[in-house]
């Protein structure tokens, strides 16, 4: 269903492709349109109801293809180290595993696609690393080591969102 809400969140594919013109204030420029994309649409979504189950999921894949590219671009320019990109996608691996227990207990035909608080965390968190990896910004590495606790965060909070959900 193309509405506003997803016509935004389908911004972020071409603004990821745009990530390979190896210019700073253009990828500046291209990571604010992403952020704001994502704001705005979830925004224009609940305020309009143009909320669907297609939208629920569009938004946060929208999500990880800019991040992936964006990564994928500046692990290949050398900006970023392959454990750096591996951590920064750590919450992804937890959602697998979710994903992996539901499909095991059979529990996926039940699931209600929504965001969740700490997947809302990373990707802020996301989107403010590349900001400062664009504008060469130092910061402790160890702040990496942040997205594996948000994605153990997230990893709770769907388990404990599915056990409410089904108990209701």
């Amino acid at each position: 269903m193309l509405n506003p809400p997803n016509s935004l969140s389908f911004l972020r594919a071409p603004l990821a492709l745009l990530f390979i013109i190896e210019n700073t204030t253009f990828r500046l420029v291209i990571i604010i349109l992403a952020m704001l994309s994502d704001c705005v649409d979830g925004y224009l979504a609940r305020r309009y109801h143009f909320t669907s189950r297609f939208g629920a999921i569009l938004d946060p894949v929208m999500d990880k293809f800019f991040v992936y590219v964006t990564l994928s671009v500046l692990l290949f320019e050398g900006q970023i180290a392959t454990w750096q990109v591996a951590t920064m996608l750590s919450r992804d691996f937890f959602l697998f595993l979710f994903l992996s227990y539901l499909g095991i207990t059979g529990a996926w035909r039940n699931l209600e696609v929504k965001a969740i608080r700490w997947g809302k965390v990373t990707t802020a968190s996301q989107f403010i690393v590349l900001i400062l990896l664009v504008l060469k910004i130092p910061f402790p590495p160890q702040l990496y080591y942040l997205f594996i606790l948000f994605g153990c965060f997230a990893f709770v909070e769907l388990l404990l969102f599915k056990k409410r959900a089904s108990s209701v």
